[in-house]
């Protein structure tokens, strides 16, 4: 399965924001973009273009996909009803691995995708091994039987305290249900969507 393997806190120091996890200490220290001129070297104004597509870039990283599958993405969102952005975001937060990650069986997304690349998680009983299968409204997802003493997932769960409106997860049944598809007011991240619409429709 294709993804980002790369230093994570280079990513995060190239958009100022810990999007791919960390405590944000490397961030305190090193406000600045990466590189060896990172910190001194001048840099011009960007261009309209660029800040579109840093914007797409960050999206990506954030949910940890690659450029084909996000742009297969866009275009599905694209024949759906409702805002272009707004959809796309709504697709990226209806897949499974990042379902898994919000309710808090797996500490990062990176996690997740391995919990369900490795057989870990069902959806509605039946074991899926797809990071990006989309999730409906009322889908249960839960831990394969076999696996919820793993250590990481128990220890995730134990860790996990963020709720989000849109699912709902039992502890001691260790499933949660995927409750609706989230309102853009909802979802947390700090994309602005529309400059992603706006580079696509170039």
């Amino acid at each position: 399965m294709a993804r980002y393997t790369g230093p994570k806190q280079r990513i995060n120091r190239k958009f100022l924001e810990p999007i791919l996890g960390g405590n944000g200490k490397t961030l305190e220290k090193k406000a600045y973009p990466p590189g060896m001129h990172g910190m001194t070297k001048k840099r011009t104004k960007k261009s309209e273009y660029a800040i579109q597509l840093a914007e797409k870039q960050k999206a990506k990283y954030t949910y940890g996909i690659l450029e084909r599958q996000f742009e297969n993405t866009f275009e599905r969102a694209t024949r759906l009803k409702g805002a272009t952005g707004e959809v796309l975001l709504q697709l990226l937060e209806a897949r499974l691995d990042n379902v898994v990650y919000r309710m808090g069986i797996a500490p990062t997304r990176r996690a997740a995708r391995q919990f369900v690349s490795h057989k870990h998680i069902t959806v509605n009983g039946d074991v899926i091994n797809i990071p990006s299968y989309t999730l409906k409204s009322g889908d249960i997802v839960g831990i394969r039987e076999r696996s919820k003493d793993i250590d990481p997932i128990r220890r995730s769960l134990a860790s996990s305290s963020v709720k989000y409106q849109w699912l709902e997860f039992d502890h001691n049944l260790l499933q949660g249900r995927f409750l609706t598809v989230p309102e853009r007011t909802q979802i947390p991240e700090n994309i602005k969507e529309q400059l992603i619409v706006e580079l696509y429709s170039k």
